[in-house]
């Protein structure tokens, strides 16, 4: 019998082909494949989230995932790898060899080139912090004294709401901003020679003073990716807003003050309501305005609380306040009071709204756009409205 012919007439007769065995494939993946999904995980989340996940946080998924990018960025050969996955371009650059001294120099991110760095010393840094390149490094601040007062001027206004902390965007880099980087206030006391790099983005160096007295000249973009991963940006007060948009100049004349108030009577019938608030103007300083409210019908004859005040410039302060007031109309609260002499008076100036809401109104007042909105007060919020002009 001639077997490769009988076998060749089964494999022929084999109809219903089931003898066509396929290899088996391996489940397993190689250590490559295993780092690439674990990278696109981090992706993913950026993907739904819109920030690269924290450590500073309860949800326990996010702080694994970014545990892993840092050890991820703290391994040249693993963010080398993965440089065609990194769509959000958060790995960190390749670093080239130096060639000459210059550019030795011109590299010393974090100054360990400096006569007054001791590189074995690290203060008020938990070690968590420190492996990252975004912290190391810094030195003590020889005229720390001179930034002090900033520091605690921002801590109080944080802590009464006046500034709050808000999802960090690399525009928001610039002299004199505030930040959080790893639960530390940090303060752009200087930018240098910031321009575009080879990928189109901002660079250069910076001069950052951090509230536990130490300074940094990192680099911009090592900054920018440590408050990406775990920074917040410190949101600037309603009048440095109005500042800014309307490109107040310290030549410019202050004409006056808007002010918000909160009563602190005791009668019940006025403590009872909430989100009660007065909206004025001055042209004297607020203190000066409202140390007699005890005795003024129009503060409801009792002490106030300075809530909010904003300084204009270059404008009629009374009827930015009129504007204001006919914005929030519908808010308007009538309260009748009685002052020394027993007479009897209904001051128009308190409006029950929150407190946001008159920071926005006044924002929109401030760049124009007021036209387009109005405020719903069912909804307790200032909406679109695109018929309102």
């Amino acid at each position: 019998m001639d077997i490769d012919k009988e076998l060749e007439k089964i494999f022929n007769n084999d109809e219903l082909n089931l003898l066509n065995v396929k290899p088996k494939v391996s489940n397993s993946i190689t250590s490559d494949e295993r780092l690439v999904r674990s990278f696109e995980e981090i992706n993913d989340f950026i993907d739904k989230n819109g920030k690269l996940p924290e450590s500073n946080t309860d949800n326990i998924l996010e702080r694994s995932l970014c545990y892993r990018l840092q050890g991820i960025m703290e391994d040249s050969e693993k963010v080398r790898s993965l440089k065609q996955y990194d769509r959000h371009d958060i790995l960190a650059e390749e670093i080239k060899a130096p060639e000459t001294l210059d550019d030795i120099f011109a590299d010393d991110e974090f100054d360990l080139l400096s006569d007054d760095v001791d590189i074995f010393t690290l203060k008020n840094v938990p070690k968590e912090i420190a492996k990252t390149d975004f912290v190391a490094r810094r030195k003590p601040c020889a005229n720390f004294e001179e930034y002090e007062e900033i520091f605690k001027k921002y801590q109080n206004e944080l802590k009464y709401g006046i500034r709050t902390l808000e999802k960090f965007n690399e525009k928001q880099i610039e002299e004199g901003q505030m930040f959080v980087l790893n639960g530390v206030l940090v303060y752009v006391d200087k930018l240098y020679n910031i321009k575009k790099n080879k990928n189109n983005k901002d660079d250069g160096r910076t001069h950052l003073i951090f509230e536990n007295g130490t300074e940094s000249n990192m680099l911009f973009r090592s900054f920018g990716k440590g408050l990406f991963i775990n920074g917040k940006h410190v949101t600037n007060t309603v009048e440095e807003k109005m500042r800014k948009f309307n490109n107040i100049q310290d030549e410019d004349k202050p004409t006056g003050y808007i002010y918000v108030l909160q009563s602190k009577s005791r009668e019940s019938r006025i403590k009872e309501i909430r989100n009660l608030y007065k909206i004025g103007y001055c042209e004297t300083t607020v203190e000066e305005r409202i140390k007699n409210a005890a005795n003024e019908p129009t503060y409801l004859m009792a002490p106030v609380k300075k809530v909010s005040e904003f300084k204009t410039y270059n404008m009629n302060t009374q009827k930015f306040e009129d504007l204001l007031h006919r914005f929030l109309g519908q808010c308007q609260v009538s309260i009748d009071v009685f002052d020394n002499n027993g007479t009897r008076h209904t001051p128009r100036e308190w409006f029950q709204v929150p407190l946001e809401v008159i920071e926005q109104a006044i924002k929109l007042i401030v760049t124009g756009e007021v036209v387009n909105y109005r405020y719903d007060r069912e909804a307790k919020q200032i909406v679109f409205c695109n018929i309102c002009k």
